[in-house]
């Protein structure tokens, strides 16, 4: 029996409603004012998957604004169903929707239909369609553990005792904490130096809420921001810091007189802390913390670009990454 082609022009009604015309136009026109669409190729293909699916919902009576999973899903399996439509084919087109439907939120200033997302959620086949062996998504922490973690970490927090703890554990906590609520990486935590806390301009007098991060060869030099509670962490350890008469520049030093802190050293000071939090698989724990910093920010709406200038990221494929496991749940404090 045959089936339609995923982007097959559909009969449509003589007049469609305004809402799909001017939701796919909005979203065309500031795609192509951030520079994010600029082929024409790709506009073609685009604009064959909105027709169909505008016609389908004409057709059906389905409002954009009351979209539901299951509605995507019958206008897939109206097309050929799973045996007909690749899994790429499939991700691409929810992508797609799930973008234009967050452009007329912001637009209408309302709350985004999340319809796309999750029945992306529902079908692992579609979320990790453009997954590839040799090219592994970013490992994060759960919801769950990653809330954990940052209890434990603002234990010490300033108005909480620091139950006798030694000024080496709360640097260990701070400097974990910059990595989850900064996205800096193990080896600019090492490098910090007092002067990169920015303190001036924040929402909150006296109060660290962005970073500077020193160039490498792996980065140019950057800013971040700081999440409000690792801010506050890191405020209590820069006043236990100058209390306990701590030398030199290095945010984070390893000894009093200012020595800087080893690689090796760090490492294992992080597996503790993460240890001791509860943290499962805690080898390799910065960069899954890194990486839960990052999917947080996108699932925030912040844009990709934005994004990849806080963490450093020059290389697209890093970004396209966190984009294919966009649509799990990231809810990070």
């Amino acid at each position: 029996m045959a089936t339609l082609d995923l982007f097959a022009e559909l009969s449509t009604p003589a007049s469609s409603p305004s809402v799909f015309a001017e939701s796919w136009t909005s979203w065309l026109k500031g795609e192509q004012r951030a520079g994010r669409l600029r082929q024409a190729s790709s506009v073609t293909v685009y604009e064959a998957m909105w027709s169909a699916w505008s016609a389908w919902c004409i057709g059906e009576g389905v409002a954009l604004d009351a979209l539901e999973p299951m509605d995507l899903e019958r206008f897939l399996s109206s097309r050929g169903g799973r045996d007909n439509i690749s899994a790429r084919h499939a991700w691409r087109f929810l992508r797609l929707v799930d973008r234009v439907l967050a452009n007329r939120s912001r637009s209408l200033g309302t709350h985004p239909n999340h319809a796309a997302t999750q029945l992306l959620e529902q079908r692992p086949e579609y979320r990790y369609a453009n997954a590839a062996e040799k090219d592994p998504l970013p490992a994060f922490l759960p919801a769950g553990e990653a809330k954990r973690l940052v209890t434990f970490l603002s234990a010490v927090r300033p108005g909480r005792s620091a139950g006798g703890q030694a000024w080496q554990d709360v640097r260990n906590r701070a400097a974990v904490a910059l990595i989850l609520g900064a996205g800096v990486t193990p080896g600019e935590v090492r490098t910090l130096e007092l002067e990169d806390v920015v303190v001036d301009g924040g929402r909150t007098k006296s109060m660290p809420w962005k970073l500077r991060v020193r160039g490498h060869a792996a980065a140019p030099a950057r800013e971040t921001p700081l999440a409000p509670w690792a801010g506050q962490l890191l405020a209590y350890w820069l006043q236990l810091r100058s209390e306990q008469g701590i030398n030199g520049q290095a945010l984070f030093p390893s000894t009093r007189t200012g020595k800087p802190w080893s690689r090796v050293s760090q490492y294992n000071a992080t597996k503790e802390v993460l240890q001791a939090a509860g943290v499962d698989d805690v080898d390799g724990g910065s960069f899954r913390l890194r990486h839960t910093f990052a999917l947080r920010q996108l699932r925030r709406g912040k844009a990709p670009g934005e994004v990849a200038r806080w963490l450093g990221v020059t290389d697209p494929a890093v970004m396209a990454r966190y984009q294919r496991v966009l649509p799990a749940p990231v809810d990070v404090v």
